[in-house]
């Protein structure tokens, strides 16, 4: 029997997994963090904060598999604008996430100086801070240490550099990065960033696919993991997608639902149903092929989160659910619109603002946390409707991966807001998962 280990560097924690090559779970690690907030709407986090977090759950995992790994492959958070990295490859600064929302000067300039059709049918995609191109171009004008900036890579480009000393990236998270990349092509559009100033010296010049070898795990590394020295990294890709491979998507009509921190409705098309309104890269399989199409909810798990820190810090998720059980569909007028850091597909509006509405002297606790369960629920058909009007072809059943998926109640409402048949998997795990899949069906000798 031979053994993999999937990793998946996510928004507040890294985790890890081992499994063997039919998927059973041996092992598994777990390396929690945050986010770092200095200003309203920015959100940004450091290169050690992942690669600290990438050392601690996998060592986790590989000590409590105590067998031999065939090789790893490692997923990560969008990571926005990168790690910006001096010619040394040491990290200037904090990378600018998908979370963050700074660059909304930066988006209006683009939509006035370049020609947003051409850009949307060069790369597939719109503009908005969310967008890594716009928190370049902030970095750029902001950015103390700009001048001195080498290269930008992604969370989990930066760890497998690390891990290897190997630089490159892989096709989704080329893709991710929006208006500087050429969807048909599959390459860095070089009209494009000459438009915005852009130099394309600070991306990986080698994009490979998601299951691809990257290079080998270097001794430093692989002692301190426990894992054998040339141990294959293979290279992963971004995590929704990535998550999205894991429920078992593979074909068009299959689509997934990864609630985390946000979350990511996805769907897998041949590239004829683009829209603006969604975020579109290729997919972590059959790249040349296939085109991942998502939009989502930018705080989801996020929101429940801060409902429990703000409003129930003496309740469990779990006491919560219970009390939201009681309470009929619709919250009895108590609506909440999710949009606590602004909104990315398909709404585009960085300006928008969360809220609790129609309250009464009879709403309870438990009637505004479960108006907060139905928001996530709300922006899950958004998104499909927004899909279904662009034809793009969808099955009825739907899986939905992700810490959220505990959540029985959220689930329920998930299928009677959607209409659709809700499949979850039997792990949380999603990403870790798919990390594995891809380790196994690896390919290229470095």
């Amino acid at each position: 029997m031979k053994y993999f280990l999937g990793v998946d560097l996510g928004t507040s924690s890294t985790k890890a997994v081992v499994t063997d090559e039919r998927l059973k779970i041996v092992s598994q690690g777990v390396s929690n963090y945050e986010v770092s907030m200095p200003h309203s709407m920015w959100a940004q986090q450091s290169a050690d904060v992942w690669m600290k977090g990438f050392l601690e759950a996998t060592e986790k995992a590989v000590q409590g598999a105590d067998v031999k790994i065939e090789a790893l492959c490692i997923s990560g958070l969008y990571g926005g604008s990168g790690v910006p990295l001096d010619s040394h490859m040491n990290p200037l600064g904090p990378a600018l996430i998908w979370m963050d929302k700074r660059a909304v000067e930066e988006t209006k300039w683009v939509k006035e100086n370049v020609d947003i059709d051409k850009l949307f049918r060069i790369t597939g995609n719109y503009v908005d801070p969310y967008f890594g191109f716009t928190k370049i171009l902030w970095m750029k004008r902001h950015f103390p240490q700009w001048e001195k900036t080498a290269l930008l890579l992604s969370p989990k480009d930066y760890v497998i550099y690390n891990l290897t000393g190997e630089i490159a990236t892989d096709y989704s998270s080329a893709g991710n990065i929006g208006g500087i990349f050429n969807l048909k092509k599959r390459k860095w559009s070089e009209e494009l960033l000459e438009e915005m100033g852009i130099p394309s010296r600070i991306f990986p010049q080698k994009i490979l696919p998601s299951n691809a070898i990257v290079g080998k795990i270097k001794f430093e590394f692989a002692s301190k993991i426990g894992v054998k020295e040339g141990t294959p990294v293979v290279c992963g890709g971004i995590d929704a997608a990535v998550a999205t491979y894991a429920a078992g998507v593979e074909k068009p009509g299959q689509h997934v639902a990864m609630i985390g921190t946000s979350m990511c409705w996805g769907t897998i098309h041949d590239g004829r149903y683009l829209t603006p309104k969604m975020v579109n890269m290729p997919y972590v399989i059959e790249p040349d092929r296939y085109v991942y199409s998502f939009g989502g909810a930018t705080t989801a798990g996020a929101i429940v989160e801060w409902f429990k820190r703000e409003l129930a810090p003496d309740k469990t998720l779990e006491e919560l659910e219970e009390e939201a059980k009681k309470i009929p569909p619709e919250s009895e007028g108590v609506i909440v619109e999710p949009y606590f850091m602004g909104e990315r597909a398909p709404l585009w509006n960085p300006n928008l603002r969360g809220a609790i509405k129609g309250l009464t002297l009879s709403s309870t606790r438990a009637h505004i946390y479960r108006a907060f369960l139905e928001s996530i629920a709300n922006s899950l058909k958004m998104n499909i409707d927004v899909a279904k009007e662009n034809k793009i072809p969808l099955n009825n059943d739907i899986f939905v991966v992700g810490g959220l998926t505990k959540s029985k109640l959220l689930m329920s409402i998930l299928s009677e807001t959607t209409g659709m048949n809700v499949k979850t998997l039997k792990t949380s795990l999603d990403a870790p998962i798919g990390d594995v899949k891809l380790a196994i069906r690896m390919n290229g000798d470095v």
